[in-house]
């Protein structure tokens, strides 16, 4: 491992490529330290801190909405108008030809379109969420950084060491570790050294499972029939088509969040009206969202119900099925066509129920490790994680990929 880092570092254009990398991430950290005007930083901090779903929003924000930041909204506009995009797939022909028929001039141009849609998006999560706080005058000041950073992570993406929003967020995670560990030592006690080992224990245990699941796939069997031209025998292979465990990524955790914003925000617009009954289901619904019970088990099925969503969306069994009929490809044992889409369907449903369940699991993990140990400083947050992880193992196969074109072996 140690001499694969060390070949990289030799090849001169890939050593190049990293450190502008690392150059943009340390302007993206030094933005998220920059706070609005006229923010009580030290209030904003507590807010965060006794408010579950904030936090795991300012994960998305790579840590910049819990200093309101110039940057505040973080990736968070373009992620949210990348998942619209993809939904409206499925609504607009066009569009879902544009991206899935067209090939990369027609990715390009939907992620131009995508790029379009991040503005309003930006505009409109910006004014609502200032609202909430109660500093709209700022609006265009944080639209305008989510914007920055979106060029910022289209810069990183183009240097082909892995995807530039992603390696955004995974730099906000990496930043506070230090201070969540200055945290916990300073309230550290020697009677809690069996619970903090067990706590590592678990942590070890939910990152090999991340890799286990982000890695895993179901491969099923293509065959390819021999097509004769002129002299020459083409096709006669074996190939698989890979279906994997987690087809959806972090986007089911992302589009749960977004609906248990809903409840917190109508019980704050309730509580403005100076109505006794409004006054007391604004209390009533933020005191349902407070059970951790009652919360933990909202996420979880959301979760997993937005898995199944999002797959349905990105992944067509039908278009799949065509496909593999146009290269003269077939599943042994399976009529094309129909039946071959029918066949991808009922194994891609078992295979994502194993993916939804470990998403479900990883969304509330923090919720349970905390009502186990009472850990609060420190708590390991299992969506945290699986965005560390995977946005590792993608960066290591892009690099990979750059070693190999250079003639070494795979990183």
């Amino acid at each position: 491992m140690i001499e694969k880092v060390i070949q990289i570092f030799k090849i001169k254009d890939l050593r190049n490529r990293i450190f502008f990398v690392m150059a943009l991430l340390a302007v993206f950290r030094l933005m998220a330290a920059i706070p609005v005007p006229g923010v009580d930083v030290i209030r904003l901090k507590e807010f965060f801190a006794s408010n579950q779903l904030f936090g795991l929003l300012n994960i998305f924000s790579g840590g910049g909405l819990s200093n309101l930041s110039i940057v505040m909204l973080g990736v968070g506009p373009y992620i949210t108008a990348s998942i619209i995009m993809q939904l409206l797939t499925m609504l607009v022909p066009a569009l879902k030809e544009l991206y899935h028929e067209e090939g990369e001039l027609g990715r390009q141009k939907f992620n131009r379109y995508t790029r379009y849609l991040t503005v309003p998006m930006a505009a409109f999560s910006g004014y609502g969420l200032l609202v909430l706080l109660q500093k709209q005058q700022i609006v265009f000041v944080v639209m305008a950084g989510s914007m920055f950073l979106m060029w910022l992570g289209e810069l990183i993406t183009e240097k082909n060491v892995g995807n530039g929003i992603s390696l955004m967020i995974f730099a906000g995670i990496i930043a506070v570790i230090p201070t969540n560990v200055k945290q916990t030592l300073a309230t550290f006690l020697p009677s809690q050294i069996p619970t903090y080992l067990a706590f590592i224990v678990v942590g070890l245990v939910v990152i090999a499972g991340v890799v286990i699941i982000t890695e895993g796939e179901r491969a099923i069997p293509v065959a390819y029939a021999k097509r004769i031209r002129g002299n020459r025998i083409f096709g006669g292979s074996m190939a698989h088509l890979p279906l994997r465990v987690n087809q959806a990524g972090v986007i089911p955790i992302i589009f749960a969040l977004s609906i248990l914003l809903f409840p917190q925000m109508i019980a704050q617009v309730l509580a403005a009206f100076d109505v006794a009954w409004l006054s007391s289901t604004a209390r009533s619904l933020a005191l349902l969202m407070n059970n951790q019970l009652v919360y933990g088990s909202l996420y979880f099925l959301l979760v997993i119900l937005f898995t199944y969503f999002y797959t349905a969306v990105t992944f067509d069994p039908e278009q799949i099925s065509q496909n593999l009929q146009k290269q003269g490809g077939f599943i042994p044992g399976i009529r094309p066509g129909n039946s071959t889409a029918g066949y991808i369907k009922r194994i891609l449903n078992r295979v994502v129920l194993i993916g939804a369940i470990f998403l479900g699991v990883i969304a509330v993990l923090p919720i349970a490790v905390q009502s186990a140990t009472g850990i609060t400083a420190f708590t390991i947050g299992g969506t945290s994680l699986l965005i560390v992880v995977s946005v590792v193992l993608e960066s290591m196969k892009q690099i990979g990929s750059q070693l190999v074109m250079r003639e070494y072996e795979g990183f």
